[in-house]
């Protein structure tokens, strides 16, 4: 038979030790904490092909962005995500000298996303009305020519004085 206090020897033996233990992991984990880096740019290749991806989703599909300005045929979507991209990836980097910046790095590179996917939008829609039949176009026409006629008398108007 198993001599009783000798167990208990055994079972109070064990909680000192793990306590110790978890300790050292506590103190490992944090150690190896202390030596990570979180660097936020420039974004991984991983993260450009997303950004990619739901430039194209968003182009191609139907969204609140299509629905004011159309959608875009999903090889001419990928081209266009692609050169937006790549100009705000290039125009957020050179905005700032040093990684330290990077949330601002960041926030510049989605706010020219924002803004280079819109201007490809307007353009492909101000083009696309520009080719339509002329009885839209006219309509188009006739509200330019209304701008640009008091663009006019407003300049004649300045001259004058």
């Amino acid at each position: 038979m198993a001599d009783p206090e000798s167990s208990t020897a055994k079972d109070s033996a064990a909680p000192t030790t793990e306590p110790h233990h978890t300790q050292t992991q506590v103190d490992d984990t944090a150690a190896k904490l202390s030596n990570l880096t979180f660097k936020i740019w420039p974004p991984t290749q991983r993260t450009r092909d997303a950004v990619l991806n739901r430039l194209v989703e968003t182009l191609s599909s139907e969204s609140v962005l299509s629905k004011r300005y159309g959608t875009i045929p999903k090889e001419e979507a990928s081209a266009a995500a692609k050169l937006i991209e790549e100009e705000a990836f290039s125009v957020a980097g050179a905005s700032f000298s040093t990684d330290e910046d990077g949330i601002e790095i960041l926030q510049v590179y989605s706010k020219e996303i924002s803004k280079r996917m819109l201007d490809t939008v307007k353009a492909r829609a101000a083009a696309a009305t520009d080719s339509t039949p002329s009885g839209s176009a006219e309509v188009d026409s006739n509200y330019v020519g209304t701008a640009v006629g008091e663009e006019d008398s407003s300049s004649s108007v300045k001259a004058e004085d």
